[in-house]
């Protein structure tokens, strides 16, 4: 009797219409995942401590070989782009410098994000953790190139601190003129650049994310990407100031080109921590600008995370 009641149930209509449901393709399951990568801080802490100890392994003076190469690029174009451009040295050398800092964050983000998962195979397909892991893994290493990178900017302010403490222009020979665009010089605003850099770092987060799903499935992203980064590199005021452009500037007679400018992303993601750092005067318009970025940019990686989170692993 109780066998024959079980292939009725079995059979009934309710059983067969009420399949089993999975929750693999859920936004809970997307939170629930960058929720644990987050608690395994000791895990992506480690691994990124790691990826920079075995890049200089041997080396006599170790990942300061990073602040070496920065400082000697930075330089180099800074004394030379100063004469070119005939810019005051004493404040355009920190404004390269604080420009290439940055833009080496941003563009190691990018270029290592989208092969996040790809050069983390092995361990996806052999350690359970969270797919976010390997995002905070790349953001962590690409933090702390940055933080080494920074002793070149102290060193710079240190040396420069007289120029930056008070008014200057980028233009002619610094002076605070009628003709030029005035900056207020360095303040209590320099701290603005620790939730500046905040935001840089959530939003290299998703980008890692998405990109990462995406170049997953599609290997050729990567390749394209890549070769638009140099593009987006010159397109970027980072070794020209965007001074320039504006009234009074040398190139005021391209200003035309301002709104493209302005329309690059990477312009104000540069200026919410490259601003604060060298005085520059407070724009709300970059904030804004970055904030929304911020907000799309999540609800896409969460998006992504919630249908292919499962799928990365066969892919790669």
């Amino acid at each position: 009797m109780h066998a024959t009641s079980t292939v009725q149930a079995a059979n009934s209509p309710v059983a067969a219409s009420a399949p089993p449901t999975s929750d693999s393709k859920t936004f809970a399951r997307a939170f629930a995942d960058i929720k644990a990568g987050f608690s395994a801080r000791e895990l992506w802490g480690h691994l990124g401590w790691q990826d920079i100890k075995q890049r200089y392994r041997r080396s006599v003076i170790g990942p300061f070989w990073i602040t070496i190469s920065q400082a000697v690029l930075a330089i180099g174009l800074g004394l030379l782009y100063s004469q070119l451009f005939k810019l005051p040295v004493e404040v355009f050398l920190p404004y390269i410098s604080t420009g290439f800092i940055i833009w080496g964050f941003i563009s190691g983000c990018l270029s290592e994000g989208m092969e996040t998962f790809i050069t983390n195979e092995g361990l996806i397909k052999q350690l359970p953790a969270p797919l976010s892991v390997y995002m905070l893994r790349t953001v962590w290493r690409q933090t702390l190139m940055l933080a080494h990178n920074m002793i070149v900017y102290v060193a710079v302010l240190a040396i420069f601190f007289g120029a930056l403490s008070k008014q200057y222009s980028l233009l002619g020979d610094g002076l605070c003129i009628p003709d030029h665009i005035c900056h207020p010089g360095l303040s209590w605003n320099i701290l603005l650049a620790i939730p500046g850099f905040f935001l840089l770092a959530l939003n290299a987060g998703w980008v890692t994310l998405l990109f990462g799903i995406i170049s997953t499935r599609f290997r050729d992203i990567p390749q394209v990407v890549n070769s638009l980064i140099q593009l987006l590199f010159y397109g970027t005021p980072i070794v020209w100031p965007v001074d320039q452009l504006m009234s009074g500037g040398s190139r005021e007679g391209v200003s035309w080109i301002l709104p493209i400018v302005k329309a690059n992303p990477l312009y104000h993601f540069m200026q919410v921590v490259r601003a604060p750092l060298l005085g520059q005067e407070f724009s709300v318009e970059n904030w804004i600008v970055v904030g929304a970025i911020t907000v799309v940019g999540w609800a896409l990686a969460l998006v992504a995370m919630r249908n292919y989170r499962a799928r990365v692993s066969y892919w790669v």
